[in-house]
Parts: C-alpha cells; sequence; structure tokens
C-alpha cells in the first residue's frame, strides 16, 4: 500500500544553519516557498524543516531539535561522501561498515549534523 518516502521532517534551532550544513556537505538543495516549509530537495524525495518554536501545523506530539536519526542513500560513491565530511570538518562517528538497508546489504557513515540529529549515509553495491 506504500510506495516510498515522500519527506520528513526535522525540527531545528535554526533554518538557515541547518541548509547550510546539508548544502555544503551533501549539496541538498534548499526551497524557500511562501507561507511553507523551507525544505531540502535530494533525488525525488525532501526534507522539511521546522524551526524549534515556528513550527507547522499539524506536526509531531512533541518536535525537538536533534531527535532524527535517518539513513540517506548516496548518489555518489561514499569516498566522495566522506571526503566531503573531511573538507568540511564534520567528524564521522562510525563507519565505513556493513549494514542492512531496505535494499539488502550496504556500507554506511554516520555523523551528525548541527543540531546533533544522526545521519546515516550508505551506498548499495553495484
Amino acid at each position: 500500500m506504500i510506495a516510498g518516502i515522500d519527506h520528513l521532517v526535522l525540527t531545528v534551532r535554526s533554518v538557515d544553519a541547518t541548509c547550510d550544513f546539508y548544502q555544503r556537505v551533501l549539496g541538498l538543495r534548499r526551497l524557500d516557498e511562501p507561507n511553507r516549509p523551507t525544505a531540502l530537495l535530494f533525488g525525488s524525495q525532501k526534507i522539511n524543516l521546522h524551526e524549534a518554536g515556528r513550527t507547522f501545523e499539524p506536526k509531531a506530539k512533541a518536535p525537538t531539535p536533534g531527535s532524527g536519526d535517518f539513513c540517506l542513500v548516496a548518489a555518489a560513491p561514499l569516498a566522495d561522501i566522506c571526503a566531503s565530511l573531511a573538507a568540511n570538518g564534520v567528524a564521522i562517528e562510525v563507519g565505513p561498515v556493513e549494514r542492512t538497508g531496505a535494499r539488502g546489504r550496504m556500507t554506511s557513515v554516520y555523523f551528525r549534523d548541527p543540531d546533533d540529529n544522526l545521519v546515516e549515509v550508505s551506498e548499495y553495491p553495484v
């Protein structure tokens, strides 16, 4: 009954700081539209950003910066992702390590964004 994920929402301390991080480190694209949350676009999905204290309705019951934990599938080689993390001073917390994702075996790295959300970026074997 479900085909995929369209978007997820992150509650953040600063929309601008979050956008800067994801644009600079992972190449996501920022989208600002009137009366809509700022979004970060990648592939055919997006991350909507709600700034703490200035969220949109409806929303999670207790939205909190730093409570996110999610996995993104890399469009570039994982080595390139690791190089971008290093070039931007982002510490890899775990990895590269082998994991099992929705499509099977993958290799992942884990790091934190400015709100301390846990971000996993994974590469499936070709």
